[in-house]
């Protein structure tokens, strides 16, 4: 994943973006209002704030439209926030898992690109991620 560079303020991302880039990736769907899966795993999806987030989040917590999606380890996931702390997140509920939490009104359109493709490589099956690599050659 590389680092995300290409934020700019007149290319901010909404829902209908994020499911245009998802559902042009091989096998990937809306499989509920604002949820995409690759075949049957989920690869990302609206995640509103609980009370127990805000909680844990205090004055940090976020207004708006929040988009969880899976990346390929939390590695990746903690780099994502230490970059850009106010376009990614976590709360404690994600604590051990490869999943991060996006502003979807920070992200860029070209950002969220990348994150999304990440997301269904991360959650695709080898063989369908192995062609789709081949393809994009």
């Amino acid at each position: 994943m590389a680092g995300y560079a290409w934020r700019t303020i007149e290319s901010v991302a909404t829902w209908a973006d994020v499911e245009r880039i998802a559902v042009k990736l091989p096998e990937a769907s809306e499989t509920a209002p604002r949820s995409w899966r690759v075949r049957k795993k989920l690869m990302a999806w609206e995640r509103p704030l609980r009370k127990a987030d805000h909680a844990a989040l205090g004055d940090e917590a976020p207004d708006g439209d929040i988009l969880a999606a899976h990346v390929p380890d939390e590695g990746v996931k903690f780099a994502l926030i230490a970059d850009a702390p106010d376009v990614y997140f976590t709360t404690p509920h994600f604590d051990g898992y490869p999943i991060l939490l996006v502003r979807l009104a920070e992200i860029s359109v070209p950002e969220l690109t990348e994150l999304i493709t990440e997301a269904w490589l991360a959650q695709a099956p080898k063989t369908l991620v192995k062609a789709y690599l081949a393809e994009e050659r």
